[in-house]
């Protein structure tokens, strides 16, 4: 018998962990968090010309809710941290 695990598992769903090598980090109430295609998803969103905040907030957390798993309870605590990266990133371009 082997002792080879069959891949490595995600501790909050379960699911198996991405080997993508597109995933950013975001800090999520203080605990640093991966979103699989963060910069594809900030992208995307800034090409939209949206103007205020709310507007944006929503567009990164459905685009983000489409490649990773957000619980619905951290919803707002993911659209803070993701708006806030997503201002970052733009202040530097």
């Amino acid at each position: 018998m082997s002792d080879e695990k069959d891949g490595v598992y995600c501790k909050v769903c379960g699911g198996i962990v991405p080997q993508d090598t597109n995933i950013g980090s975001i800090l999520v109430d203080g605990k640093p968090t991966g979103i699989n295609q963060l910069d594809f998803i900030i992208d995307e969103v800034a090409a939209l010309h949206l103007g205020s905040d709310s507007d944006i907030r929503n567009e990164l957390v459905k685009r983000a809710k489409v490649l990773n798993y957000i619980p619905t309870k951290m919803t707002e605590k993911y659209a803070d941290a993701l708006l806030l990266v997503y201002k970052t990133q733009k202040i530097k371009e």
